[in-house]
């Protein structure tokens, strides 16, 4: 599954501290609900989990909205979080691979994020198809 999504507010942004307790801030709550409705059936692809605690990888190609210099790392959580909320995957803890590279500067910024299922078949980076592995073999006689 590929779904294109809004550059996320930063993990320094995404948090804010309330006295002892630590919050989602408005805008990362903001976030959550723009990726839900983009999400939502009829207003985009749709929600679609893979079975619960289903191992998956994914894959993000993020497009900074301007030449500012970013920590790749501090989109992570958001966008999980926003993805998980949405029901894309049942928690980030199902991630097995987890794979992030910069891209060219877009106006606004987007990340495109690749959502599959383990074991893979393919690199969810370039889609080069992988070899089967040996114990695949063992299964398939």
């Amino acid at each position: 599954m590929e779904l294109t999504l809004p550059w996320p507010p930063s993990a320094n942004h995404y948090y804010r501290r309330v006295g002892p307790r630590t919050l989602i801030s408005r805008e990362g709550r903001e976030y959550r609900t723009q990726v839900c409705r983009l999400l939502a059936p009829g207003g985009g692809s749709g929600i679609r989990k893979p079975p619960a605690g289903g191992r998956i990888a994914l894959a993000m190609d993020a497009f900074p909205p301007d030449r500012r210099r970013r920590d790749l790392d501090n989109l992570l959580k958001c966008t999980q979080d926003a993805l998980a909320h949405a029901g894309v995957f049942e928690d980030d803890g199902q991630i097995d691979l987890l794979a992030v590279r910069r891209c060219e500067v877009l106006g606004g910024g987007m990340v495109v994020v690749r959502v599959a299922e383990m074991p893979l078949r393919r690199c969810p980076l370039c889609g080069a198809r992988y070899p089967q592995m040996e114990s695949e073999h063992l299964h398939d006689n």
